[in-house]
């Protein structure tokens, strides 16, 4: 207890709703990104490039990335990507 009548006694717990901000921030990336932007087409920009960035690794660094890919760090090369060629584009 505290007789000091300017210290609350207790704890006094309070909400902060970021509800009105998230949606004004996403409404202002979206407005940033532009009508332009395609999602999909910049999924599959990506997926090039990670194909690219690893193709043609030699033996040592193809070990790596299979343990680097085993623990978890990186995920592993779809399927069709195996081929460690470069993307065919």
């Amino acid at each position: 207890m505290n007789d000091d009548d300017d210290t609350p006694d207790r704890l006094h717990a309070f909400e902060l709703d970021f509800t009105d901000h998230e949606t004004r921030r996403r409404a202002e990336v979206l407005a940033a990104l532009g009508d332009e932007w395609d999602p999909v087409t910049v999924l599959r920009e990506e997926d090039a490039a990670y194909r690219l960035l690893y193709s043609g690794l030699d033996e040592e660094q193809e070990a790596v990335y299979r343990a680097l890919v085993a623990a978890g760090v990186l995920p592993p090369r779809e399927a069709t990507g195996e081929d460690d060629g470069a993307a065919s584009d």
